[in-house]
């Protein structure tokens, strides 16, 4: 029996192809009284989408290319997971970028090779802030571009807000009577990211709005790992007077500066009150007390972004921030004495 086409079924519905393709997908700007009349056709028809053939009819991949900076990384894992999800669900293949170093992030934003043009219909890029003259090469190139992480002023971007996740975490410590706050700051990275920065801002901000002076002595770098939190927390403690509270800037550095304090015998929150960043899956096991960010939301938004840009629903250049929320647990508590 000849396989039913797509052509076919538009036939039958009265509609466009593309009109078919939108339907059976789920995809937006199709009404629900021509869906329903689409739907039927197909399942009358025993109509199977052709994946391959799809793609060569379209001349398109069907594939999104992913560059990440670093994989074993919480945000990362989630950030991509919520990617694939959704680009799954609408069709799409998923390709990873690895951006390890300057060629390959040159290889990645187009100025090597060509890009991701000749693999992927388009590419969404985690953490990683374009330069001017990036922004300018991804301009030129002829696929959607969407950001995690970073705003970036001509591409489509998805991002948290930073300043003000770490203004929570500030004004939490602030209420509950801390005045000597240490900074678990992150430190050095292969490229330069928005988030560090906007976090420091943020907790900076806050500090200053309560009118506490922050004593940059009282500031160290984590490396966003759980053994430069570790390391950074056994710094701090050897200053006199120690802090009261930290604010680190990642769950994985909280949780090296938790070990720290109960390795030097201080009770957490008894002797030193710690707040995180992220929510990690393991961090309501430690009690840590932390600002929540949803991951793997971004990476569903900035796919959503992307299956718009490619099916030709989305015009004017879109910047979506997911807010934050402090989650209060057992690793905070007022001063004592």
């Amino acid at each position: 029996m000849a396989r039913v086409t797509i052509e076919k079924v538009a036939e039958r519905a009265g509609v466009s192809v593309a009109t078919v393709s939108r339907a059976l997908r789920g995809l937006p700007n199709v009404s629900p009284k021509t869906r329903d009349r689409v739907v039927s056709v197909a399942a009358m028809l025993n109509y199977r989408p052709d994946p391959n053939a799809a793609r060569l009819a379209a001349g398109r991949t069907r594939t999104v290319a992913v560059g990440v900076v670093a994989i074993p990384i919480w945000y990362t894992g989630q950030v991509v997971s919520g990617i694939e999800a959704v680009l799954t669900n609408q069709g799409y293949d998923l390709t990873l970028l690895l951006i390890a170093d300057d060629f390959a992030r040159s290889r990645a934003l187009g100025d090597v090779g060509g890009g991701v043009s000749k693999r992927a219909d388009g590419a969404i890029i985690v953490d990683l802030v374009p330069t001017a003259p990036e922004r300018s090469l991804l301009a030129e190139q002829r696929v959607p571009w969407v950001m995690v992480g970073a705003d970036c002023p001509t591409i489509d971007s998805v991002v948290i807000d930073n300043v003000e996740g770490a203004a929570s975490a500030a004004r939490h410590l602030l209420d509950l009577g801390h005045r000597s706050i240490g900074l678990i700051a992150g430190g050095p990275a292969a490229f330069p990211s928005s988030g560090p920065p906007q976090r420091r801002a943020g907790f900076l901000r806050a500090l200053d709005n309560a009118g506490v002076r922050f004593d940059p002595a009282m500031e160290r770098v984590g490396d966003f790992s759980a053994l430069g939190g570790y390391e950074a927390m056994q710094s701090l403690l050897g200053r006199r007077p120690r802090p009261t509270a930290i604010f680190a800037m990642s769950d994985e550095m909280a949780m090296g500066a938790m070990r720290a304090c109960h390795e030097a015998g201080l009770d957490v929150p008894g002797d030193v009150s710690i707040v995180g960043f992220d929510d990690v899956d393991w961090a309501f096991t430690v009690g840590l007390t932390t600002v929540r960010q949803d991951a793997t939301e971004l990476g569903a938004i900035a796919a959503r972004l992307m299956i718009e840009r490619l099916e030709g629903i989305a015009c004017e250049r879109r910047l979506i921030t997911v807010p934050t929320q402090l989650v209060e647990r057992s690793s905070t508590a007022p001063p004592v004495g």
